[in-house]
C-alpha cells in the first residue's frame, strides 16, 4: 500500500481542538494525518505538526483540493496555499475531494490539473476521494492508473460498498475508509459488542479491525488521547472468518456523508 494503514482524521475538527488532537496523536504514534481545503484547519494542522518537532521524512500528509479549486489555473496555486499552511514543501498524497458531476466537472481536465502539481513536485502522490466506479475509471483513462494511489470512500459495518471496494481492489487502488464509524452509529450495534467482548476490546476497535483485515486504510478521529491510543491499538486485533462473516451481514447501505451538488451516483 502506498497509503499508511492507519492515519488521523480531522474532519470537523477546527482551532485549538484541531491542534491538540494532532498533536496528542503524533504523540502516542500516528504518523499520518490527513486534512482537506474544506475542512479550513491546514493552518492549525500544520502548526501542530511543527510542535510536534518531529521530522518531516517521518509523516504522510494528505490533503484534498476543493471544488472550487479544479479549475486548471486555480488548482496548483490552491495547492501552494495549502503547503505554506501546512509548512511544508510538498504534502505526500493530495486527493480530488468530490468529482462534483451536478456542477459539470470535467474529470480528465482536473486530474490533469492534479498530475501536473505531482509532477511539480508539490506532492508524492495523488488520487481521488468519493469517486464512483464509473468516474474512477474515467480518472483512470485520463492519466494512468500508475498515478491514482487511493480512492478516500466512506465505508463503514452500515455502509459496505462491494462493488466500488472489489472494482478498487481489483485494479490495486488503494482503498481508504472514512467514516469508519459512521459518526458512532455503529458502535452500541449488539453484533460489534459480543465481538468486542471476546476480544476485551471495544466496538469502535472491532469496526477498526474489521476494515483493516479488509485491507483498507483507516484515518478515524478522536479528541481523547485515551480513545486515539485505543483506536491505534485496533491493528493488534485478529477477527475470526465468522466475525467478519458476522459484521458484512450489518451492511445495509447506510451513507452518512452524500451531498447532493458534489456526490456521484453510488454504486449498488
Amino acid at each position: 500500500m502506498i497509503v499508511p494503514k492507519f492515519g488521523l482524521g480531522t474532519f470537523r475538527l477546527s482551532g485549538q481542538t484541531v491542534i491538540d488532537s494532532v498533536k496528542t496523536a503524533l504523540d502516542v504514534g500516528y504518523r499520518a494525518v490527513d486534512t482537506a481545503q474544506i475542512y479550513a484547519n491546514e493552518a492549525e494542522v500544520g502548526q501542530a505538526i511543527a510542535e510536534s518537532q518531529l521530522n518531516r521524512d517521518e509523516l504522510f500528509i494528505t490533503t484534498k483540493i476543493r471544488t472550487e479549486n479544479y479549475a486548471q489555473d486555480k488548482l496548483i496555486p490552491s495547492l501552494k496555499d495549502s503547503l505554506r499552511k501546512l509548512r511544508t514543501d510538498a504534502v505526500n498524497l493530495t486527493l480530488i475531494h468530490w468529482p462534483a458531476p451536478k456542477l459539470g466537472v470535467s474529470i480528465a481536465e482536473v486530474m490533469q490539473a492534479l498530475l501536473e502539481a505531482k509532477q511539480q513536485g508539490l506532492t508524492e502522490h495523488i488520487g481521488i476521494s468519493n469517486f464512483n466506479i464509473e468516474l474512477t475509471q474515467q480518472a483512470i483513462d485520463s492519466i494512468g492508473l500508475q498515478h491514482i494511489a487511493t480512492n478516500q470512500i466512506e465505508l463503514s459495518p452500515y455502509l459496505q460498498n462491494h462493488r466500488l471496494v472489489d472494482f478498487l481492489q481489483a485494479q490495486k487502488i488503494d482503498v481508504t475508509s472514512y467514516m469508519t464509524l459512521a459518526y458512532g452509529k455503529v458502535l452500541n450495534y449488539p453484533v460489534l459488542l459480543d465481538i468486542a467482548a471476546q476480544h476485551q476490546a471495544s466496538s469502535a476497535q472491532i469496526a477498526l479491525a474489521w476494515a483493516l483485515q479488509q485491507g483498507f486504510a483507516v484515518i478515524p478521529s478522536s479528541t481523547k488521547r485515551e480513545h486515539l491510543i485505543a483506536n491505534l491499538a485496533a491493528q493488534e486485533i485478529q477477527l475470526t472468518k465468522d466475525e467478519m462473516v458476522a459484521i458484512a451481514k450489518l451492511d445495509r447501505n447506510a451513507r452518512e456523508v452524500n451531498p447532493e451538488q458534489l456526490a456521484p451516483l453510488w454504486d449498488e
